[in-house]
């Protein structure tokens, strides 16, 4: 072998790169890139839970676009007594002008032993109602999808903050390093994409892994998971080689985090490659359970977020759809109701497994869009955004199910009482976690961030 004396040593990031670049290895280490606290070991004051946490994962069902919050678990029966008209509240800044009052078609009743009114169009939600807290006072604080998009998951409308499961899985790692501990499921392109679930200044073990789950083949959801030209004999003692490389040079130059954090990255894609599949195959799922949960893009996601809880993961996001569907600004009704009957019965069947199995008690659901819409007309059918008031709601994960928190204006246009800032919901959600938010920190560039800034007050009613 001919060696250049004049050519520098190579470095163990190109030695890393060198002996990572076949498919299935490179594409299975940038899609796993998560590790536990102990292995990253960042700069901040992340240590774990700061007290005994309710909950221990999180499912986000994600309604991208905005819902009315009056089509469905805020009744506004002023609406129709006033339709056509515009009142004095009517004025507050939205995204496009709107006109008059336009009333919900879509009636309510109470449900459950709470009593809890509920949409029409949700009937099989409505019957785990009192496992549910809706949330009617959610306000935020731009009408436009993107800053309202970055502010409900990142926590500022700044593109340059961490996402906030990237701080869940930060403060708390993950329970099984053989999957991702933050998942994002979604069948294309959310408005924004990958800057919803960046890691930003935080260590890049902790960004989500996006799945588009277009298409419900383990192959087709991760590409190159396997590697087809070496083998598992082969790709362990590559890794072992590594590690013994590392090691040598870490005892003559002192420890590299970052290099340690990538190291681990590609153990963890290693052993992925032999679990994964069964993670994301719903084929092993009974018949039943396939119906329970029902057809479709959205089915299949809430589907698969109850598999990867159960398997450790900390943080799953489910985008209804690509863009941002629930976006009505004409034909309101006309479209509510299908994308309605698409969410009613795998949510409904997600909260019923989740408590068959005893993981609703410690799994939080969350569900809601980016922002509300008008109760005001756009273009004579539609509705516009509308960032002063909307409902959320939560379920499991210690939170008091069976009961509604905050309340809008008589006509809904904003939150009127008990307001809740999405600060306030990430700080309630932390909590729910075990976590301060206020504890809950990073330091970058001079100062200590967090998820909530310098706001956020938990909601201490709505926990059990």
């Amino acid at each position: 072998m001919n060696i250049n004396p004049f050519q520098p040593p190579i470095s163990r990031r190109s030695m890393l790169q060198q002996l990572g670049s076949t498919p299935g290895m490179i594409g299975a280490a940038a899609f796993l890139s998560q590790q536990s606290l102990s292995e990253a070991a960042p700069t901040g004051t992340a240590a774990g839970c700061h007290f005994p946490p309710k909950a221990k994962r999180v499912i986000h069902l994600f309604m991208n676009g905005g819902p009315f919050q009056a089509d469905l678990f805020d009744p506004k029966p002023a609406l129709e007594k006033f339709a056509g008209q515009r009142p004095p509240g009517a004025d507050l800044v939205t995204e496009r002008p709107t006109g008059g009052l336009l009333p919900s078609p879509f009636k309510f009743q109470p449900r459950g032993e709470s009593g809890v009114p509920v949409s029409e169009l949700l009937p099989l939600l409505s019957q785990h109602i009192d496992d549910i807290c809706v949330l009617r006072s959610m306000h935020a604080d731009n009408p436009n999808h993107g800053p309202a998009l970055l502010q409900m998951n990142n926590g500022s409308i700044l593109p340059t903050r961490p996402s906030m499961g990237a701080w869940f899985t930060y403060g708390l790692g993950t329970e099984n390093q053989n999957l991702p501990g933050y998942v994002v499921l979604c069948p294309g392109r959310p408005v924004r994409f990958s800057i919803l679930w960046n890691s930003a200044f935080l260590p890049s073990a902790y960004q989500g892994t996006y799945i588009n789950h277009s298409s419900i083949e383990p192959s087709k959801m991760i590409p190159h998971l396997r590697n087809t030209k070496w083998d598992q004999s082969t790709q362990r003692r590559q890794l072992e080689l590594m590690r013994q490389l590392d090691a040598e040079v870490q005892g003559r130059t002192g420890e590299d985090q970052a290099f340690q954090a990538r190291l681990q990255s590609m153990e963890t894609a290693f052993r992925m490659q032999f679990q994964a599949s069964d993670a994301f195959e719903l084929n092993e799922e009974s018949k039943q359970t396939r119906e329970d949960y029902g057809d479709g893009h959205f089915s299949n996601g809430c589907l698969l977020a109850r598999r990867l809880v159960e398997r450790g993961v900390r943080f799953v996001q489910v985008y209804y759809g690509n863009g941002q569907p629930w976006d009505t600004h004409s034909g309101h009704d006309d479209k509510v109701p299908k994308l309605c009957k698409d969410i009613d019965r795998p949510i409904a069947a997600l909260l019923g497994d989740l408590k068959q199995r005893g993981l609703l008690e410690d799994t939080l659901v969350m569900w809601g869009g980016e922002f509300g819409r008008t109760p005001t007309s756009e273009n004579g059918n539609g509705r516009d955004h509308n960032h002063h008031g909307f409902a959320m709601f939560l379920a499991g994960g210690g939170v008091r199910g069976g009961m509604t928190y905050g309340e809008t204006d008589d006509f809904g246009f904003k939150a009127v009482h008990n307001k809740m800032h999405v600060h306030d919901l990430h700080a309630t959600v932390l909590h729910l976690l075990g976590l301060d938010h206020e504890r809950l920190t990073y330091r970058h560039a001079g100062r200590d961030f967090r998820l909530t800034d310098v706001h956020g007050n938990v909601a201490h009613d709505i926990i059990a």
